[in-house]
This record gives structure tokens, sequence and C-alpha cells, in this order.
């Protein structure tokens, strides 16, 4: 079937603010009980999965772990009503750890702030990337992402797995936050070799108990999904290994949640507005950084998650809107953060996860939303007695999930500089930053492929 294009801006606004458009289509007049009941399960199942990850996200970028609660509800309602996908599922993903968590640090009580004043400059670039993710879906610019190297993508995907395995190995071996609870002023969360490097001056204050918490959540979950891509695995483990922890292993000195982050309060909605650190030449250089972090992150992997649903899907009806999704994007950057949340995008895992429990149409994503909230309302003082091991245990288990050996092999078969920029990609990212990793693989693909790969090639037909 081939996808209409808008030719107009205007023509583009208007379907962006259709919110009842052809993403709905399967849902007629003689099927619309079959396809609500599917909706709600696959919602529903969603859902359950979604609130262990959420809050082991949003731990993991140095927020609390109710943020990452109201993050993923809120993304879901907003992305699932003015976005471009029927399947997608939109809220907290590994991409932007990385992105976040270096904000947060810079900015936050280790940079000489305070947690809300690092949040209030995160609502800031967020709303600054959303609006430009809004005009980039106005302008048309939709069918550009498809040129960015899929080995860049690969690469940084590998990247970003390494970085999250490494950083939650301080949760699995029981070192997380230890100078919080023992009064030393190192901080985590500074980089691969600065977590490394602090992970093993730590090893003397290792935990046993710790460790085999983290590996149980770890192979609990990976062997409950081998089973049945229905069961909500994260749950269960955290359940799990929760109880274990609040019973057995009560005084083994297994750091949780409460530990670090007090009682996590049941009440999300919060407002919380942009605010702007004292402004100087750095700060701006931050300012274009994170805003460029955000609007790439949130393109390509929503793009990338949207195309990725409509083949597991098989959709036969109207493909997904590259423009719209900008749109959609856009308002996810804006309104979330606005709201206690922060930036977030179409999450590869739980898209397959409701496609496969039978997801249709959008209204999926708004199940998913409501039911993710009100579990975590009434298990919030649950949440708190969670071991942080069982948070890296299930964030490890996310980063062993991100690297696909069939996408590398792709990459192998495209060539060696295909294959090489997909390696510099993936050390640079973790060594480094997103943007000195993803940046410098696009410049030395376009300088590459455009002076000697292309020339070469005209060369060949002109001598033929």
């Amino acid at each position: 079937m081939n996808r209409k294009h808008p030719e107009t801006m205007l023509d583009r606004i208007k379907l962006f603010f259709t919110f009842f458009d052809s993403r709905f289509e399967d849902l007629k007049k003689e099927t619309w009980k079959v396809v609500i009941y599917k909706d709600f399960s696959a919602g529903l199942i969603v859902a359950l999965t979604a609130i262990p990850m959420a809050m082991g996200f949003a731990m993991a970028m140095g927020l609390r772990p109710e943020q990452g609660i109201i993050a993923g509800a809120l993304a879901c309602m907003v992305g699932r009503t003015f976005g471009g996908s029927k399947y997608q599922v939109y809220g907290p993903t590994a991409a932007f750890i990385p992105v976040i968590a270096s904000l947060i640090s810079k900015y936050g009580e280790h940079g000489g702030g305070t947690a809300e004043q690092a949040h209030g400059f995160l609502v800031f670039v967020s709303i600054i990337a959303g609006i430009i993710l809004m005009l980039m879906g106005v302008g048309g610019l939709g069918k550009y992402a498809k040129f960015v190297p899929n080995s860049i993508i690969v690469g940084f995907t590998i990247g970003i797995a390494i970085s999250i395995a490494v950083t939650n190995f301080e949760d699995i071996l029981g070192l997380e936050n230890f100078e919080s609870l023992l009064g030393q002023d190192e901080e985590i969360h500074e980089g691969l070799i600065h977590n490394i490097y602090i992970a093993l001056g730590r090893l003397n204050k290792i935990n046993i108990w710790s460790i085999f918490i983290g590996f149980l959540t770890f192979a609990l979950t990976k062997i409950l999904l081998r089973i049945s891509i229905f069961i909500p695995a994260p749950l269960i483990a955290m359940a799990s290994a929760t109880f274990l922890s609040a019973s057995l292993l009560k005084d083994k000195g297994i750091i949780i949640v409460k530990d670090i982050y007090g009682t996590i309060p049941n009440h999300f909605f919060v407002f919380t507005g942009p605010s702007l650190p004292d402004m100087n030449f750095g700060v701006f250089l931050d300012i274009i950084y994170f805003v460029f972090a955000i609007v790439f992150v949130s393109a390509v992997e929503s793009l990338l998650c949207s195309s990725m649903a409509d083949r597991m899907a098989n959709n036969k009806g109207t493909p997904f809107n590259p423009d719209k999704e900008f749109w959609g994007q856009g308002l996810v950057q804006i309104i979330t953060p606005l709201v206690n949340g922060f930036p977030c995008t179409g999450a590869l895992a739980r898209t397959a996860t409701s496609i496969k429990a039978g997801a249709v149409t959008p209204l999926a994503g708004y199940f998913k939303a409501v039911l993710k909230l009100i579990l975590a309302y009434y298990v919030a003082p649950y949440l708190e007695i969670v071991p942080m091991a069982c948070i890296g245990g299930i964030l490890v288990w996310v980063a062993s999930n991100m690297i696909k050996p069939s996408e590398i092999k792709e990459v192998i078969h495209s060539g060696k500089f295909e294959f090489s920029m997909m390696v510099y990609t993936a050390v640079l990212v973790p060594l480094t930053d997103f943007l000195t990793g993803v940046l410098s693989a696009l410049i030395i693909h376009f300088i590459v492929d455009f002076a000697f790969i292309k020339n070469k090639k005209n060369f060949l037909k002109m001598k033929a």
C-alpha cells in the first residue's frame, strides 16, 4: 500500500490535529468488542512489565523511581494521541540513560546544585527539543531520518548497552550509592572508566547476597520470557527478589530503594516548571548538546520502533506516518517533563510485547498508561523495599537484549567500512559521551562515503 504524504504544511497540521484518524481503522462496528478486549489484554501485560523497568530507567538516570512511573504513563497517553504509529508504546528507554544521567549529575547535587534545579534544566532543554521535533514534523522531515546509517545506529545501541551493564553492576555488587550511606564523596554514573575505577576501589564492600539477588532477577526474567512473552517476567522477578530480601535475607545488608530515595509517594502528577542555571558559555554549549541529544534519540528511536512495529504486526493497513510521529514525539518531550517526568520515546521491547500480546489499535497504549498508574498507586509502599540489586539485574537484562546478533550480522554483510563504523561508535559512546561518539561517527561516515566510496563507484562506471 502506498503512503500518501500531505502536500503542504497546512495539510500536515490538519492531520496532526486529527485525533481519531486511520490508526483506529481496525476499530470497526462488527469487531470493536474483540479489538477492545485484545487492546486491554495487551495494555495490562505491558503495564505489569513496565513498572519495574520504568523505575530502573529513572534511577539509572539519577532521578527518583516514581518519576519513571509517571513519565511512562503520560508519554504513552500523549504519544498515542498525537503520534503516527498504530502500535508503538511510548515510555522511558535505555538510549536516554547516559544523556539524562549526565545532565542530572552535572547540574544536580554532585555538581553543586539541587535535584530540583537539575530537573528544571532538563525540562528546559526538553521543551526546546520538543519544539524542534514538532517543527521537523510540520516541515515534512520524517523521510530524511532513514539516511542515518544503520551501522551507526547499531553501534550506538551496543555502546549504550555496555554503559548500562557496567553502571548497573554496581547495584548488583551492592556498591550502589555507598557514598550517601557511608558519607563518602564519590559519585556514580560519571562515565564508563569512572564507574569501573570506583567499583574496583570498593571491591572490599561487595555484598555476596546482593550479587545473588541481582543474578536471580536477571536469570528469572530471562527464563520466564523464554517460556512465554505473556508472562510479566520483570514484575515477577522483582516480587520474588523483594520477598527474599525482606524475609530470609533481611539482615544481610542488602541496600533497598528506601535507603536511597526514602518513601515513594503515590501522588504522581506534580507540575515541575523549567529553570535555567546562571547563564555562561558552558551552559550555552550544554543547552545545544542536550537539545541535540534529545532530538536525535527521539527521532531515530521512535522511527525505528514504528517501522519495526509495522513489520512485526504485519500491518496491511495504514503504515506509520514519520512526520506525525515527529509531531507526537515533540509533544511528549514538552508535556511529560512538565509533570515530574523526563524525555521518553518509542520503546522497542514494550512495543514488541504489546504486539505479540494482541494489540490492534492505539487504545492498547491508553490502557497500558491507565493500568500502570492504578497498579503503581496501590503497590507504591512495596516498591520502597525493592533491592537495588534487583533493579540492577533488570537493567542488565535490558542491556543484554539491546545487543542483537542479527543486526550485527547485517552490518558485517554491508562491508568492512560499515562494520568499522559500528565498532567505532560502540566503543566511543561509552568511553566518551553521546555527542562525541555519534556525531563524530556521522561526520566520518559522511566524509568517507561521499569523498571516497561514491567517487570510486562513479570512477568505475566511467571506466566501464
